[in-house]
């Protein structure tokens, strides 16, 4: 169990990082006349962020539920492995954190694009 995105997760939210760039560049340089206009298709593509939050949100739930299922059997001296135990605690517990920080980081740009004056 890996507390990270998958590589095709990440190099796809790249290549949208780099779309949206590209975007903002073209816009730019056409002017803003251009900016105003209403994009043709503005619906999300498959593989979109709040996919992808969605997904590592439940992975990260996932592995929270299996450290307490452990847990469990630890307590109840079921338990055949205490080192893998351990480990897939220490596991959920770093992707526990990690999901944290992107939150508040998520948080955080919500509100200085919130505070922006329009």
């Amino acid at each position: 169990m890996s507390s990270f995105l998958p590589v095709e997760a990440l190099s796809a939210l790249s290549q949208q990082a780099q779309s949206m760039v590209a975007a903002v560049n073209a816009q730019s340089l056409q002017g803003p006349a251009s900016a105003m206009a209403p994009e043709a298709s503005a619906a999300p593509v498959a593989g979109s962020f709040g996919q992808l939050v969605s997904d590592g949100l439940s992975q990260v739930n996932g592995q929270l539920i299996g450290s307490q299922v452990d847990l469990q059997k630890l307590a109840m001296g079921d338990a055949q492995n205490l080192h893998q135990i351990m480990i897939n605690l220490e596991e959920s517990r770093v992707s526990f954190q990690l999901m944290m920080q992107v939150r508040n980081r998520l948080l955080e740009a919500y509100q200085d694009i919130m505070k922006m004056p329009i």
